[in-house]
């Protein structure tokens, strides 16, 4: 018996369906989530969330946020969430360059505009990554099968 995931990110829903597993970036450490799982409510950090539904995994990136567990339903509230399937890896390099020069001029560590660029900085990071280490072959499908690894 699968257990229903939704991903919402600010302004869509990412992801809707169900999972024999989710595994969730929590801000304690990877978390893994099982079908009839104990409620929980916990805060998500920058990462990658693990999809794993009939043999097959999907793979989403995201920046934060928060998730409730019930024993039938995973809801995840994230600050941003991208399937890696639908990542344009020169959008995310273009962002990471940007960001890197904005912070090569200096700015103060402690100004809001700096953090902003920072973590604009991360998340390009983890974008390109995601896309590098979940992404195979030419055709980079976004699911990957148990025979496909």
């Amino acid at each position: 018996m699968p257990i229903r995931c939704e991903i919402v990110s600010q302004d869509r829903m990412v992801y809707q369906g169900e999972a024999d597993m989710v595994s969730l970036p929590g801000s304690e450490g990877m978390m893994g989530i099982l079908p009839n799982h104990a409620p929980i409510l916990t805060t998500l950090k920058l990462g990658v969330i693990t999809v794993r539904s009939k043999g097959t995994e999907e793979y989403f990136t995201i920046a934060g946020g928060i998730a409730e567990v019930q024993p039938d339903i995973i809801t995840v509230l994230a600050d941003a969430a991208e399937n890696v399937a639908e990542i344009d890896e020169a959008r995310a390099e273009a962002a990471r360059k940007r960001a890197e020069e904005i912070l090569a001029k200096g700015l103060p560590a402690d100004t809001d505009a700096y953090l902003a660029v920072e973590a604009a900085l991360r998340r390009s990071n983890l974008r390109l990554e995601a896309a590098k280490r979940f992404r195979k072959g030419p055709g980079k499908p976004s699911r990957f099968t148990d025979e496909s690894r």
